[in-house]
């Protein structure tokens, strides 16, 4: 398992947790607006984080934190995943996992196993955009189906979120899209933000206020919970 950053505490990323975040390297996906371009595009050599060394971390923060949230990339991907979060799990830390749904089978081992408490799901766009949106192949999508279907049968506590980019996102985007996740428990509309290292080298913005506000009016008729995130 590769870790290629580590934010040692965190009151965002784990809904109801204390906890630090932890970063994975490798992606299968190639969304231009992905602000984490050095874990999917530029990954170095040596990774600057070893798993052992995390669990020492963690070792050390028990009783401060009580969460571990683990993002990407896509962590997914990393060979030994499971076993390092049963590590974590074993230190009695809930875990949160970020994914963008394109490996079911893997996700739905997880939960099963009791290793994951809380999965944060992307839905990069409707699904006629998926494609061009996530930089995928079109037969990627199916399994990004199956991820989302799991999630909202109540296997585990979940959310699924949109970067809403102005390039990528129309109002009616967010109807196919509450179609899509009819009776999710929670869904987040997350403005892009510019990091300044995006894989896509075109100009890219958020909506204005006005746009996003008609596309949060849209998807709530189809979710339990529907928030702009960050505005």
């Amino acid at each position: 398992m590769r870790i290629d950053g580590l934010q040692k505490m965190t009151l965002l990323d784990f809904p109801g947790r204390v906890a630090c975040t932890v970063f994975t390297a490798g992606c299968n996906f190639r969304c231009p607006f992905c602000h984490n371009a050095p874990l999917v595009t530029e990954i170095e050599e040596t990774a600057p984080f070893t798993p052992e060394g995390v669990l020492e971390f963690l070792q050390k923060r028990k009783g401060l934190l009580d969460g571990v949230a683990v993002t990407g990339g896509e962590p997914l991907l990393q060979p030994g995943l499971d076993e390092w979060l049963g590590q974590v799990k074993a230190l009695g830390f809930a875990i949160k996992l970020d994914t963008n749904g394109s490996s079911p089978d893997k996700l739905k081992d997880l939960v099963s196993r009791g290793l994951v408490d809380y999965v944060a799901m992307d839905i990069k766009n409707s699904p006629a955009k998926y494609p061009a949106t996530a930089g995928i192949r079109p037969e990627l999508f199916p399994a990004v189906r199956e991820s989302a279907a799991f999630l909202l049968s109540g296997a585990v506590d979940y959310e699924f979120r949109t970067t809403v980019v102005a390039q990528f996102h129309e109002v009616s985007d967010f109807d196919e899209i509450g179609k899509w996740i009819r009776g999710a428990k929670r869904y987040f509309l997350q403005p892009f933000v510019d990091s300044g290292d995006l894989i896509g080298k075109e100009p890219m913005s958020a909506p204005d206020e006005q746009t996003l506000d008609a596309m949060l009016k849209t998807v709530l008729p189809y979710v339990e919970r529907a928030e702009i995130r960050g505005q």
